[in-house]
């Protein structure tokens, strides 16, 4: 049987992305090749949210993205408790924005 060599995969962190950017509001959209991920800042008393980054990916990164996502929210829950939403979730299945912003206007 051959052996398999896995390689490791290295990341560079850069000092002007490492401490991360601030978002309580994502907005997404697809396309049939491509997802959109908005990732947006929502400020009371601003005018405007702002869009703080935005990722393009393709559906299956999507999906593997939802994965990840929903492995670490569960690994997060089992070691500090359930996560509870102060805002309830529309017919649609989606999060009402926060600081009373309507559908549509952010």
């Amino acid at each position: 049987m051959a052996e398999e060599k896995q390689q490791q995969l290295q990341i560079e962190l850069k000092p002007e992305q490492a401490g991360g950017t601030y978002s309580n509001l994502a907005v997404i959209t697809h396309s049939n090749c491509e997802f959109v991920l908005d990732f947006v800042q929502m400020l009371p008393a601003m005018p405007k949210a702002q869009v703080a980054s935005r990722i393009i990916m393709a559906p299956e990164h999507a999906k593997r993205l939802l994965f990840a996502l929903q492995d670490n929210v569960q690994k997060y829950e089992q070691t500090f408790g359930q996560i509870q939403l102060q805002q309830p979730q529309s017919k649609e299945g989606r999060t009402i924005a926060p600081f009373n912003i309507k559908k549509g206007e952010a």
